[in-house]
């Protein structure tokens, strides 16, 4: 949901040195469901259940632990479903990235068409769980998240501009208002606000990989905005993003969603995303950028868990 989180094919640097394929071993899991396995991208669809989940817990109201597993396990499967066609409709250029070329297709350890009926399947699945289980919005939602991913993304903006990341990484912050919508049935303005956050955020995040994985993509023909408009745009472009980022993430103080102090924990995190940037602006090589993009996942990952405990201690005072 969004290589994203997401081209989140970037979190997925997964190494197979499998010369052939002699069968499972007894003890050691099957290299087959492996494969499978890695077409969910499951490092991806961590980090969906995880925001997902923090949409469950900040919505007002009340939801019963089997609804919300339910809302959850579809979160995730539908993460996976659009990850695994993905990864079908890309294993051309996957076969081109040294990042990606090992991935089970371009490898050559599965057929191209059982990932997609593998992705269509679980894309079905966990829209029609999600309905008669959940709520029709949040199952909306799912749909609308995967088409958008799959769709919109994968097929029409990842190969031809680069402005491909900031359209495409809406279907990243989707799974927040999934969850959401799970609990209340709706879409509200602070749901939006935790869309607002992700999607304002994926843009430095994947420029700043993107800076250093220059040379992947340009083999690989994929548009990313190093390769066409520069370096020194690419910088400034990430500067101005993670400038206008920094309003949304303490916005939820002033809705009432958090705390004020931790309305505060999150802006410092959020200069301090600043500083990464104006660094890569001033820097050349390598090593700046690698640092913002490694620290880019660990102040989303912050943020939502910052939410997370405010609430709780909220409901204990």
């Amino acid at each position: 949901m969004a290589e994203q989180i997401t081209d989140p094919a970037v979190l997925d640097d997964v190494t197979d040195d499998r010369a052939e394929d002699t069968g499972p071993i007894p003890g050691e899991v099957n290299p087959r469901v492996v494969d499978y396995a890695i077409l969910l991208k499951p490092r991806v669809m961590s980090l969906v259940l995880f925001t997902g989940i923090v949409g469950i817990v900040m919505a007002p109201g009340s939801i019963d632990w089997l609804t919300a597993l339910i809302a959850i396990a579809c979160i995730g499967i539908g993460a996976g479903a659009s990850g695994a066609i993905n990864m079908w409709y890309d294993r051309d250029i996957d076969s081109q990235m040294e990042r990606t070329m090992n991935r089970p297709i371009p490898a050559g350890r599965m057929n191209p068409g059982n990932a997609l009926w593998f992705g269509i399947i679980l894309s079905v699945l966990s829209v029609a769980a999600m309905a008669a289980w959940v709520n029709a919005i949040s199952a909306a939602l799912l749909a609308g998240t995967i088409a958008y991913y799959v769709f919109i993304y994968t097929v029409w903006l990842k190969r031809r501009t680069p402005q491909n990341i900031v359209i495409g990484g809406g279907s990243g912050a989707l799974p927040p208002m999934i969850g959401w919508a799970a609990v209340t049935g709706d879409v509200a303005l602070n749901s939006i606000l935790l869309f607002a956050i992700i999607f304002m955020w994926t843009p430095p995040h994947f420029w700043a990989l993107a800076l250093y994985r220059s040379g992947d993509y340009e083999k690989a023909g994929v548009p990313m905005m190093p390769v066409v408009s520069g370096v020194a745009e690419t910088k400034k472009q990430m500067l101005i993003y993670t400038i206008l980022l920094l309003p949304l993430t303490v916005a939820p103080a002033f809705t009432g969603m958090i705390s004020m102090p931790a309305g505060v924990v999150i802006g410092l995190l959020g200069l301090w995303f600043i500083r990464h940037a104006v660094v890569v602006m001033k820097s050349e090589g390598f090593d700046a950028p690698r640092a913002m993009f490694k620290f880019s996942i660990l102040h989303l990952f912050l943020i939502f868990v910052i939410l997370l405990v405010d609430r709780g201690l909220q409901a204990l005072l």
